[in-house]
């Protein structure tokens, strides 16, 4: 492990892209047969061409940021001790998020973490933007409002499993493919389907109970039942 570069070693914010940056011309498939032989600037690429989603993915499943840094750095330095055994039968981007995923459950599984909960009931203009994005309806409004959605939705995401969390994240929030989230989480296309249709059935009725719950609550004050 000597032999590990320096940037895997690192917190994955100390690799971020330079502004000034432009893609590569070799593509994943180049990159990763130069790895595999040895070349250290080859997986150096790889790394600056994938960390911004690796870290996007991880942060869909994990909630501190130093979490997110830690198991980040773990994924690129997992990829780059087993790239030597990647077969080239999936796309290095999928292989790659899959060792995400993997990092991520195992993580949770050793720190024993639970997704965070949320006590505070919906306005009615929060539930619009939740009933959007369930709906798959939703408009990008400017950051501000984005940074308030996603603090919504993460207020709903909190009381399903964890693996329908992820799936949700992975297909709504990171614009992953039905097939790609297959191959990460070891499921077929079918199944993955049925399950991101209950997962967010589920969130819609979770979010027709807190707004019920909110309209009661403002209502029965004058009557009793």
């Amino acid at each position: 492990m000597d032999n590990v570069p320096k940037y895997v070693a690192a917190s994955a914010a100390a690799v971020a892209i330079p502004a000034r940056s432009r893609p590569s011309k070799p593509d994943d498939r180049e990159l990763v047969m130069q790895a595999q032989k040895g070349a250290s600037a080859a997986f150096e690429q790889l790394v600056l061409r994938h960390q911004q989603r690796v870290i996007a993915v991880v942060g869909g499943i994990l909630r501190r940021r130093e979490d997110i840094e830690d198991v980040a750095q773990q994924v690129f330095l997992k990829a780059y001790v087993s790239i030597r055994r990647f077969d080239m039968r999936s796309a290095f981007s999928t292989w790659l998020y899959k060792i995400a995923v993997n990092e991520c459950w195992d993580y949770l599984r050793k720190k024993k973490v639970r997704p965070l909960s949320y006590e505070a009931d919906l306005s009615e203009e929060q539930a619009r933007h939740v009933e959007q994005f369930v709906s798959g309806n939703l408009e990008t409004g400017n950051p501000g409002e984005r940074a308030e959605l996603r603090e919504i939705v993460e207020r709903l995401l909190s009381d399903l499993t964890e693996e329908d969390r992820v799936m949700l994240v992975l297909k709504e929030a990171q614009g992953f493919a039905v097939d790609e989230i297959g191959r990460m989480m070891g499921l077929n296309v079918n199944t993955v389907k049925v399950r991101l249709f209950r997962a967010r059935r589920r969130l819609a009725t979770n979010y027709r109970r807190r707004i019920s719950h909110a309209v009661s609550g403002k209502s029965g004050g004058s009557e009793t039942r």
